[in-house]
C-alpha cells in the first residue's frame, strides 16, 4: 500500500513504538520562544536536567513581547536568553535580530522537506508548507524534544484538497484557506494532517503556502502539508546549495516524499479555486465566513497587517499597492508589523514602509504581540479590529474585542474606507 506524505515522514523517523498506533520519532527541529519555552526549561532545571540533544537543531526567538512590556515578559526573555547561551544554541535571535517565529525560521534556512519539527505553538503546522511534518506541542513533549530529541505522536489520517481551477485576480491564498476552513469546519481536520495539492496550490508562492498551511490548525488539522517543488527548491536554494550539484538534482531528492499513487486517504476533497471571491470572518470562529460584499460597510476600529500569516513581504507589497497616494480613515487607526528584520527592511529598499506612514499607519518593529493580544496593537472592550492574522475567538486581541480576519488586500482597502470593503484589486 502506498504512503502519504506524513506516512512517508513518519517511517523515515521512527525510533520505536511503544503501543500500538504510537510512534517515537526523531527530530530534526525543535522551535522555541519566550512564551512557552521557559517553562519547559524550568521544569527542566527543576528536574537537574538543565541540558539540551542538539544546539543545532534548537532554534529560538523572543518574538511575542519585544521588546518585554513589564516585568513578567521581561523574565521570560531573560530565561530564554540565558538558557540559549548556557547551552550555545548559536540560532537565537535576540531583541532587534528577532521576528515572528513561523517567518523568520523558514526565512533563515531552517525547514526542509521530510523535516520533523515540533514547537510549543499551536501555528507550527505552519513549516508543513514545505513538505514537513511539523506539529505544536504541549510542554511536557517540547521538555522531551529538548532533552532527548524525539517527540510521541500517533500516526494521524490524512485528508487530501485537491485545490483546482485558478484563484481570480485580487483574491488570494488567505481567502482561500478561509473558504477551505468554511468548509471543512473547525473540527473537520481534528488529528488528521492535510495534504493540498492542485494547480492552484502549485501556482503559489513559499510565502501563499505558509499562509495555507498555517491555518490548517483553525479546521483541527496537526499539520498542513504543501508538495515541494521547484519553487521549494527556489525559495532554499541558498541555503542547500552545496549539498546539491543543481536545482534539478535537489528536486528529484525532495520529491521522493510527495505522496504515492496509491496512497490512502481519510478522505479526498476537490475544490474549485476559481470560485473563490474574497472573504471575512464573522462572530469568534474560523469557520464563520462571509463574502465581503456580505459584509460590506461593516464599521471597524482598527485595521492590522501583520502576523506569521500575512506579515511577509508578498502580503505588504499587495497592501501597499492599494494604499499608495491613499489615506486611511479618521474614524479608525492602522497598524503594520513587517513580520521579520529582512522583510522590514525588504519594505524599507521598496518604499513600502513609506507608503504605510503616508498613508497614516503605525509601524511598528516585528512581532506577534497583536495577535494573541499581548501587546502592539490590543483591542478595547467592544472594539473590532479588520486584522490578517490567523484566529478570532473571544477576546483573542482583547478581552471584550472582535476580530475580523482577512487577506491583506482587503485589509488595506478597509483601512481606507473605513468599514469592511473589497479591494480595488478585486473586480467581482
Amino acid at each position: 500500500m502506498g504512503k502519504t506524505v506524513a506516512q512517508k515522514i513518519f517511517a523515515a523517523h521512527l525510533v520505536d513504538t511503544p503501543a500500538d498506533g504510537v510512534y517515537v520519532l526523531s527530530l530534526d527541529r525543535v522551535f522555541c520562544h519566550e512564551i512557552t519555552t521557559p517553562i519547559a526549561i524550568n521544569d527542566l532545571v527543576s528536574k537537574g536536567k538543565d541540558r539540551v540533544i542538539d544546539a543545532s537543531k534548537i532554534k529560538a526567538v523572543i518574538d511575542h513581547v519585544t521588546p518585554a512590556k513589564d516585568s513578567k515578559t521581561a523574565e521570560q526573555g531573560k530565561t530564554l536568553r540565558e538558557w540559549a547561551h548556557r547551552h550555545n544554541i548559536k540560532d537565537f535571535f535576540d531583541i532587534g535580530a528577532n521576528g515572528v517565529c513561523h517567518a523568520i525560521f523558514p526565512e533563515k534556512g531552517f525547514v526542509r522537506p521530510g523535516f520533523t519539527v515540533i514547537m510549543g505553538d499551536s501555528h507550527t503546522c505552519t513549516h508543513g508548507a514545505f513538505g514537513a511534518f511539523a506539529a505544536g506541542v504541549g510542554t511536557t513533549d517540547l521538555e522531551v524534544g529538548i532533552l532527548k530529541g524525539v517527540c510521541t505522536m500517533r500516526a494521524p489520517e490524512t485528508i487530501k484538497i485537491n485545490v483546482t481551477g485558478k484563484l481570480r485576480e485580487g483574491v488570494y491564498a488567505k481567502d482561500l484557506i478561509l473558504s477551505i476552513i468554511k468548509m471543512l469546519t473547525v473540527n473537520g481536520a481534528t488529528d488528521k494532517v492535510i495534504e493540498f495539492a492542485g494547480p492552484a496550490v502549485s501556482a503559489l508562492g513559499m510565502d501563499g503556502r505558509m499562509t495555507l498551511s498555517n491555518m490548517s490548525v483553525e479546521a483541527g488539522a496537526t499539520c498542513g502539508i504543501c508538495y515541494p517543488d521547484m519553487t521549494t527548491v527556489e525559495y532554499l536554494w541558498e541555503f542547500i546549495k552545496d549539498e546539491f550539484p543543481s536545482k534539478e538534482a535537489a528536486l528529484k531528492e525532495y520529491s521522493k516524499w510527495l505522496p504515492d499513487a496509491d496512497a490512502q486517504y481519510a478522505k479526498v476533497i476537490d475544490f474549485d479555486a476559481s470560485k473563490v471571491e474574497p472573504v471575512v470572518t464573522v462572530n469568534y470562529k474560523p469557520d464563520q465566513v462571509k463574502t465581503v460584499r456580505e459584509m460590506e460597510g461593516t464599521k471597524v476600529n482598527q485595521v492590522y497587517i501583520g502576523s506569521c500569516t500575512n506579515g511577509r513581504i508578498e502580503d505588504l507589497r499587495v497592501a501597499a499597492a492599494i494604499l499608495k497616494g491613499k489615506k486611511i480613515s479618521p474614524e479608525l487607526r492602522a497598524i503594520v508589523s513587517p513580520a521579520t528584520p529582512k522583510i522590514f527592511s525588504q519594505a524599507l529598499d521598496e518604499g513600502i514602509i513609506k507608503i504605510f506612514m503616508d498613508a497614516g499607519f503605525c509601524v511598528t518593529n516585528p512581532t506577534c504581540g497583536a495577535c494573541l493580544g499581548m501587546s502592539n496593537g490590543i483591542l478595547a472592550k467592544g472594539e473590532s479590529c479588520a486584522s490578517t492574522s490567523n484566529r478570532n475567538f473571544n477576546g483573542r486581541m482583547g478581552k471584550g474585542g472582535m476580530v475580523h480576519l482577512m487577506s491583506p488586500a482587503t485589509a488595506a482597502a478597509t483601512a481606507i474606507a473605513g468599514h469592511i470593503t473589497n479591494s480595488p484589486l478585486f473586480k467581482g
